[in-house]
């Protein structure tokens, strides 16, 4: 258990807070009902860690794998700034810079309780008129509570996360509109994850999971706060939401304050140093950017029209390219090659970094498609492709996610794909021909590790079965032939093989043999897929 903050536990806090924010993301937006019911903050959350967390990698990259506490802190609150989606997101990207300015200082359990204290503080004043029962009242409960802790490191994290659980039950009773609709705060949900995330890194173990915490949430409860996916601001509320980057002078910024909090509401400005990212909700679009021109220069600007937005999205989807598309995303050359000779296109990964939801949606445009399969083929591109799969729907595509988890069942899926049948048909025909796969992966152990299987020691031979490590080995082929053997017994028609990048010869040989033995009656096929990360695939239909 640590007894300081480092670097490499902010990393795997961005990783934790991601995932945390990737299975709840649907969840909170079902919640979002304020400050405008647009069911959008549990995706804008996601997609401000998304950027933290991606910032946090190029800083490892560029310290050549080893940053310190402060670069790695300072590089997931810039990131999540310059990446900031929606009044939540530019919140959280505010609490976490407030947290990186004292980390820079260390990461003892004190400067920590500081850091929750500094973080709730620079969120407060990032926003214009500040309304307790959301997020912000959960961040300040949560760094109240640490601040009474005398504990370590763990005993911290826990105690703030605990009391930020706490706050959010109670965000109800502040906020009449919450009340209403049944719910608690969504950004506030959001906030929890993040900190849960947070006390999983410095405890050293794995996500929380989703938190169910709303308060009274019936049936009527929880279909009121999923309209709010369709419903478009009502009266009273401004006509737009404006979000931009602004680069200007620290001394500009209380005349732009000043400016937009006379043109709308839900202002928020964070960020420093010259970097600010603003959002505020206004009648004259225009004028807020032109505010931001006055003070500086303001790019990636986006304006949300809230009571079209769903005219535009019909619109597009009427003027959409026609056409069916399937998007393989593989990490191997000649998987891709398999992919195209099926009839896929294909995103080509880099098995270090996994592709963000952006990539996954500019990949997903360049298919041209008015219809389009995703196959995911890894388990953990599920929450960016959820959300890359929101931003398309808007767009007019209609997108299919198969969350298949492993390269073998999207080739099950690919064998069945038939353009000519109705979207769903097809749909349903490509995810039974995948669940249908059982799937098998052989990996190398990159160090002493609490695997199912037992204790794994470095350069062990993982034998994984539908993801959980069921062997342990010390060589591929004979590792590889107790999986294979495992799956024969619970029988199947055809075992698919796929060969890694530098597998030893005679290891395909081998396999094929035990198949034809166990199984007489079990077709046989291998492929040279070239992915590095997994020396051998197994599927089993």
């Amino acid at each position: 258990m640590l007894d300081t903050l480092d670097a490499p536990t902010v990393r795997t806090w961005s990783r934790l807070a991601l995932t945390a924010l990737g299975q709840a993301r649907e969840e909170i937006d079902a919640l979002n009902v304020y400050p405008v019911p647009d069911g959008d903050t549990g995706t804008n959350l996601y997609l401000t860690v998304e950027a933290a967390a991606a910032a946090v990698e190029r800083c490892f990259a560029e310290h050549a794998g080893e940053p310190d506490l402060a670069a790695a802190a300072a590089a997931m609150a810039r990131g999540a700034l310059v990446g900031a989606r929606g009044n939540s997101g530019v919140i959280l990207a505010q609490l976490l810079r407030g947290m990186a300015e004292v980390l820079a200082r260390g990461g003892d359990p004190a400067l920590l309780r500081q850091a929750l204290q500094r973080a709730a503080e620079a969120a407060y004043q990032a926003v214009a008129e500040p309304v307790e029962g959301t997020l912000l009242t959960v961040a300040a409960e949560a760094a109240r509570a640490a601040a009474g802790t005398a504990g370590g490191l763990a005993e911290t994290a826990d105690t703030a996360y605990r009391a930020a659980r706490t706050a959010l039950m109670h965000t109800p009773e502040q906020l009449d509109v919450l009340a209403e609709a049944g719910v608690v705060d969504a950004g506030g949900r959001g906030l929890v994850a993040v900190l849960g995330a947070l006390a999983d890194a410095v405890a050293g173990q794995t996500p929380m999971g989703p938190v169910a915490l709303r308060q009274g949430l019936g049936a009527t409860g929880l279909a009121e706060s999923c309209e709010g996916h369709e419903r478009p601001a009502g009266p009273g509320h401004p006509a737009f939401e404006v979000i931009y980057l602004l680069d200007a002078p620290d001394d500009t910024l209380p005349a732009l304050r000043a400016r937009l909090g006379t043109l709308g509401d839900s202002l928020v400005v964070g960020g420093g140093d010259g970097l600010w990212s603003v959002h505020v909700h206004v009648d004259d679009a225009g004028a807020a950017v032109e505010a931001a021109l006055e003070a500086g220069r303001p790019h990636r600007i986006r304006i949300t029209h809230f009571a079209e937005a769903a005219a535009r999205a019909g619109k597009r989807a009427r003027t959409a390219p026609e056409g069916r598309a399937v998007l393989s995303v593989v990490s191997g050359t000649g998987l891709a090659e398999l992919c195209e000779q099926a009839g896929s296109a294909v995103l080509l990964a880099d098995p270090d970094r996994p592709p963000a939801s952006a990539e996954l949606a500019e990949a997903v445009r360049r298919c041209a498609a008015r219809e389009v399969v995703l196959l995911l083929n890894d388990p953990e591109l599920r929450a960016a492709a959820g959300a890359a799969a929101d931003q398309l729907r808007e767009e007019g595509v209609r997108i299919a996610v198969l969350p298949t988890r492993s390269p073998v069942q999207g080739l099950a899926a690919l064998a069945v794909h038939e353009s000519a049948r109705r979207f769903d048909e097809d749909v349903v025909a490509m995810t039974s021909a995948a669940g249908a796969t059982r799937y098998a992966e052989l990996a190398i152990a990159e160090g002493e590790s609490w695997t199912m299987a037992g204790v794994c020691q470095a350069g062990d031979v993982l034998g994984l079965i539908d993801g959980d490590v069921a062997v342990i080995g010390t060589g591929l082929a004979e590792t590889g032939a107790v999986v294979l053997s495992r799956m024969l017994a619970a029988g199947g028609e055809l075992v698919t093989l796929v060969l890694g990048e530098g597998v030893p010869t005679g290891l395909a040989e081998e396999l094929v043999a035990l198949a034809r033995k166990q199984r007489p009656e079990v077709d046989t096929v291998v492929f040279e897929g070239g992915q590095e990360a997994a020396p051998l695939l197994i599927g089993v239909e």
